[in-house]
């Protein structure tokens, strides 16, 4: 059996060696740490030749300077031969039973594909009530507290793939999802097409450390808005597109603009958890409306950058 942990990352150095040291204290230590280096300029080299001085395994680098977050995880795909790849965003750091919590998941359930809770990590004495309930919502991934097959995929950070149980396209990740990302949405959405099951590691937490500039409320629901086009979005770019399924995701989010926004208001009087979930939503729902994606936020590669 082979391990590799994949960390893609983009100006990130001290995240990106905290995601590192975190994994380098696993209780079951993968073979390989792939450090993926997003940056056009290779900024997190050193950072990465420094961590793997004397590392309990072997870190490589590899240095896309394409931008884009598909050339990034596709990067890092190419690279390792080996069979589980363990997906690891580099603002996050691992439980130290992570990896040995994704793989004894992935044997038990007889899955491909499995995810993990992600935690959140914001103060609500810095932000506020309502935004840090909406932080929480939005970059935190909760789920049942045992191991479970799921019909419903999340996101990358947090996955486990066995890439002996799946027909994985070439390039995995989608290039057009570069900018925009929904790159794992697209993919997870094809996989399951093709018949693929999905599994919940209950102990496979991982905790994002939400940085300054994401804590902004144009950047929560700049997000909001841009993971509400993504059924819309996954509908239309289908072969053939599926039509029928955007005028009901428009439908649905016009639902969800118009009653969400009103009663966000009122939910303040209820609690900040109330609150932000309307916000949330009736920030998705705009995205699901206003789909198309010449408006779709640019989160990603040159032009985040």
């Amino acid at each position: 059996m082979s391990v590799a942990v994949l960390i893609p990352t983009y100006r990130r150095n001290d995240a990106l060696a905290n995601a590192v040291r975190s994994v380098l204290v696993q209780t079951c230590l993968p073979d390989e740490i792939i450090v993926v280096d997003n940056d056009p300029q290779g900024g997190a080299r050193e950072t990465a030749e420094q961590l793997s001085i004397n590392a309990a395994t072997r870190i490589v680098y590899v240095h896309e300077p394409r931008p884009g977050v598909s050339n990034a995880r596709n990067a890092g795909f190419t690279r390792t031969d080996a069979r589980f790849i363990a997906q690891l965003d580099d603002d996050e750091t691992a439980d130290p039973h992570w990896l040995e919590s994704l793989l004894s998941a992935r044997e038990s359930l007889d899955v491909p594909i499995v995810f993990g809770p992600v935690v959140s990590q914001v103060s609500s004495d810095v932000i506020g009530a309502v935004r840090s309930a909406y932080m929480q919502r939005l970059y935190s991934r909760l789920g049942a507290s045992n191991d479970q097959v799921i019909e419903t995929p999340h996101g990358c950070g947090n996955a486990l793939f066995d890439r002996s149980g799946l027909d994985l396209p070439d390039p995995v990740f989608d290039l057009a999802a570069n900018e925009i990302g929904g790159e794992d949405d697209l993919l997870f959405a094809r996989l399951k097409a093709k018949g693929a099951r999905f599994g919940w590691a209950a102990n496979a937490r991982v905790f994002e450390h939400v940085q300054a500039p994401r804590q902004s409320w144009f950047k929560l629901f700049e997000r909001s808005f841009a993971y509400g086009q993504g059924p819309t979005q996954a509908c239309a770019s289908a072969h053939p597109a599926n039509w029928a399924g955007v005028a009901f995701w428009m439908m649905v989010g016009a639902a969800q603009l118009s009653m969400f926004g009103l009663a966000a208001p009122v939910a303040r009087l209820v609690s900040a958890k109330a609150a932000a979930a309307c916000l949330d939503r009736a920030a998705q729902g705009l995205g699901k409306l206003v789909w198309v994606e010449t408006l779709s936020p640019r989160l990603y590669g040159a032009s985040a950058a």
